[in-house]
């Protein structure tokens, strides 16, 4: 029996679970893609796929909506696969493993991919069901949003006939987005001497924190494991304990707040006592200060024993723990715009260092290009003082707010009159595929929406069931509505 099959709507539960059993997180996406093709070829619809594996399906409108706008409905296919350490799977081949608790389904030890699986879900069961009226339907479903929107930005897109866009890539319900940030991944690498060391071995891993999106939750200022290691490395060089860096490895995503960072350490036997002394009394310092941000942050320290291992030391190592204890991360500059939005932010998501390197992958948004131009420059610039080197990739346009939008004042008249409440009109820090699509499609009007999600990108998103079905509700009132 499947694990969603009594939920409702149930044929959106159904195509939920069809993705969730389709291994598909960023960068491997062709499985479920070619599912994707198979699902409209058998429906007799017309299907677009291209080398890069984006898919684009088109439904006719139905009887008596011919003469009605076509809508475009968007969202992405790949989603940002995540597990706990502890858990063993692999997750470029095997399945996620659902489960159903009250009002919410999550996937066990994993991220569920509700960002932006259900925009696929809904799609599919609505392509699926000529019950339902609607004008033509564009289906444009993207690859590898979550790292650079290269789906969205190499997309052929013209044999749309629709100005009128819904973006299913939101996570709250009753919010209606318009505009977005920009953003950019920036790659930073270091190439730091390695030496012989002899000395007892250490693992140290800093974890315990909340993770979160990078963009949704930035405002909330938790603990970054890999920043937290850059300062724990230049508190030890500054007290002097003679240490020497074996290896380092943290994060699992650029734009996926890092909830945990393991570090390999050589230290003289003699410094024992005081090592461990020092990096307990790192590990207290912390905890205060995230005691109301992030209150789960510890360091477990553990003993490997004496051996003679390369590592970065001496000078080398100053230059490496000053490169990462100075380079910027958060919020950066809030709107002065919007009352409690963030205008330009990094996060350093992605740290690894062996003998092939120091690398630090950066997300950098910002609503103001300028702004997100000089942040990338200040990185670059400090990237450069240490002797690296960086790289810019991904690079995206904002979505700029659109006065005049016959699409959001239609869904804010439907909504008001489905649940006698307005919705909130609202911009977003996280990047979406709208600015890149805007820039393919003449005239877009495009709005966002989705149902309640809850930490996603981190093995505790789960998914709101109600919320689902009342999205969905939402969604066939909203097609079949004309004008």
């Amino acid at each position: 029996m499947r694990v969603l099959e009594n939920l409702e709507p149930a044929k959106v539960f159904y195509f939920f679970e069809e993705i969730c059993n389709i291994p598909h997180g960023s960068g491997n996406v062709s499985a479920i893609s070619d599912y994707l093709k198979k699902f409209a070829e058998e429906r007799n619809l017309v299907v677009y796929q291209d080398d890069i594996k984006n898919i684009v399906m088109i439904k006719e409108a139905s009887e008596g909506y011919e003469a009605e706008p076509p809508v475009i409905i968007q969202g992405h296919m790949d989603m940002v696969a995540v597990h706990k350490p502890e858990l063993i799977i692999d997750m470029t081949k095997e399945p996620l493993r659902l489960k159903v608790d009250g009002d919410f389904v999550y996937a066990e030890g994993t991220s569920l991919g509700g960002d932006d699986g259900i925009a696929v879900a809904y799609a599919l069961a609505v392509l699926d069901d000529d019950s339902i009226k609607h004008p033509r339907l564009e289906v444009v479903i993207t690859v590898d949003e979550e790292t650079g929107m290269d789906g969205a930005r190499e997309i052929d897109l013209s044999m749309l006939k629709g100005s009128r866009l819904l973006n299913l890539d939101s996570e709250e319900e009753g919010i209606f987005l318009t505009s977005c940030a920009g953003g950019a991944r920036v790659d930073c690498r270091l190439q730091p001497e390695f030496t012989d060391m002899s000395g007892l071995e250490y693992e140290l891993t800093l974890g315990g924190l909340a993770g979160g999106h990078s963009g949704v939750e930035i405002h909330k200022e938790r603990g970054n494991a890999n920043k937290l290691t850059g300062r724990l490395l230049w508190h030890l060089y500054t007290e002097e304990i003679q240490t020497g860096l074996i290896s380092a490895q943290g994060g699992l995503a650029d734009n996926a707040i890092p909830r945990e960072t393991m570090v390999r350490v050589l230290v003289a036997p003699q410094q024992k006592e005081r090592f461990v002394a020092e990096v307990t009394a790192f590990e207290q310092e912390v905890k205060l200060e995230l005691a109301t941000k992030d209150s789960g942050f510890g360091i477990v320290l553990k003993e490997c024993g004496t051996t003679q291992k390369k590592a970065i030391t001496g000078n080398a190592l100053a230059v490496t723990s000053a490169f990462l204890n100075s380079l910027p991360n958060g919020v950066q500059a809030m709107s002065a715009d919007m009352e409690g939005l963030v205008e330009t932010s990094l996060n350093l998501g992605v740290l690894s260092i062996s003998e092939a390197g120091v690398s630090a992958s950066f997300s950098v948004r910002s609503s103001v290009e300028s702004s997100k131009k000089a942040l990338i420059e200040k990185l670059m610039s400090v990237v450069a003082l240490a002797g690296g080197e960086a790289e810019v990739e991904g690079d995206y346009p904002g979505w700029s707010y659109r006065v005049n939008s016959p699409l959001r004042d239609k869904m804010l008249t439907l909504y008001q009159e489905m649940y006698g409440e307005t919705p909130k009109v609202e911009a977003i820090h996280a990047g979406l595929e709208c600015g890149l699509l805007a820039s393919k499609i003449v005239d877009l009007d495009c709005v966002s929406f989705g149902p309640n999600m809850y930490n996603i990108h981190t093995t505790e998103e789960k998914l709101s069931i109600s919320s689902t079905k009342r999205v969905w509700e939402y969604l066939l009132a909203l097609l079949e509505r004309k004008g």
